[in-house]
């Protein structure tokens, strides 16, 4: 499965996140290493006690849509675009949009519950998953395929893989990725802090803190980021896709399969696409949510296939943002391809691997292998390489 198709560039990046609106606040913001969640009411332990949790502020054009889910998603792609196209990127015949998303528009929920024709017509189609791709593809003139991919928390990494399938298989001269989860609230949140993984009733960097003694698990957070991406090699941009893989456990509902061997496989499947070996690989940017079951796994990855990677996390800080965590975390790398430091969580306890970066931290020259483990098995790895 040895690497034979072009490098597939991230041209551009977009980002709406609960640190603002724009790739620039969220760099900021994680470089502070101070988390995006705050005290919200109603997502504490009981229905009046409030919880820390991450949400996009209220912000973007009005004319983009009616809910803070179609702004920050179609925020985030124009960002993507304008900066691809300040790198010298021009959009070729063929724009697919690849989308990634679990819950969706939660938005919409209250219609599905309501007696007939309490909504109108055209307040339903406002809401619809299609509507925004659909607007998407209008406002930009593009006319490739669209889809939309859903992989858990795993989303994000599984839609940059499934635009570089498209790619080297020439179905697009080029793909938006666009990531989008803004399903934070206190319905679903308790959901998650009912399974014992999300955390409200304490600070993210003290619940949260992966390769860390004490974790308890993931604050939760919102996130709409875009990638813009290309085969050109004339293209400027921000990092190379090389390889990547998926698979699934298919071992329970919520647990990852203690063997870890899909995962492990994956992991392989994803160094083998790239046409490296693990020793080439210098940093880890794990999916780090901070659970025992994701220590547990990626640290065996790092300790038995990555040998001499760094490690690090920003969970703590942007918080788990769903079905767009993946592509949050690989937006941490990207910049920081591109400025030089990487913007790790800080330690606030001691660490269970010497692996584990304290804080902000110059970025070494090699390349970064991203791995994304979504609830119920889901898998997904990435290897990406700075621009030469």
């Amino acid at each position: 499965m040895g690497n034979t198709t072009h490098r597939a560039r991230i041209s551009g990046v977009g980002a709406v996140t609960g640190y603002g609106w724009g790739r620039e606040r969220l760099w900021e913001g994680l470089l502070s290493g101070k988390p995006a969640a705050t005290l919200r009411a109603g997502f504490g332990m009981a229905d009046d006690e409030p919880g820390w949790v991450s949400m996009i502020p209220e912000g973007g054009l009005p004319a983009d849509g009616a809910t803070r889910y179609t702004r920050a998603l179609r925020h985030a792609a124009r960002e993507a675009l304008e900066d691809a196209y300040a790198r010298g990127w021009t959009p070729g015949k063929r724009v697919g949009v690849v989308h990634a998303a679990v819950m969706g528009d939660t938005a919409m929920y209250p219609m599905f519950a309501a007696p007939a024709g309490s909504f109108s017509g055209r307040q339903y189609v406002a809401v619809t998953p299609s509507t925004a791709l659909s607007l998407l593809m209008a406002e930009h003139g593009f006319h490739g395929p669209v889809m939309s991919v859903s992989s858990m928390c795993a989303s994000g990494s599984a839609a940059v893989i499934t635009a570089r399938t498209w790619l080297d298989a020439g179905m697009v001269d080029d793909v938006l990725v666009v990531a989008t989860d803004l399903s934070a609230t206190p319905e679903i949140v308790g959901m998650f802090t009912r399974l014992g993984v999300a955390i409200t009733d304490d600070e993210p960097l003290s619940a949260c803190r992966p390769f860390q003694e004490g974790s308890r698990g993931f604050s939760f957070g919102e996130a709409s980021i875009a990638f813009t991406m290309t085969n050109r090699d004339d293209v400027d941009g921000y990092g190379d896709v090389l390889g990547g893989a998926m698979a699934h456990d298919a071992f329970h509902p919520t647990s990852i399969d203690p063997s870890l061997v899909h995962v492990r496989r994956c992991v392989d499947e994803a160094i083998e696409s790239a046409g490296i070996d693990g020793r080439d690989v210098r940093h880890l940017n794990a999916h780090g949510p901070g659970t025992a079951q994701c220590d547990a796994a990626e640290g065996s990855i790092l300790a038995d296939v990555i040998p001499g990677a760094s490690v690090f996390s920003v969970k703590p800080l942007a918080g788990h943002c769903q079905a767009a965590a993946g592509a949050v975390e690989l937006t941490a790398s990207l910049l920081g391809f591109e400025r030089g430091q990487i913007p790790a969580s800080p330690h606030v306890s001691a660490p269970t691997t010497d692996a584990l970066l304290d804080g902000v931290t110059r970025a070494e020259p090699g390349l970064t292998l991203k791995t994304s483990l979504g609830m119920g098995g889901y898998s997904a790895a990435l290897v990406v390489a700075p621009v030469a």
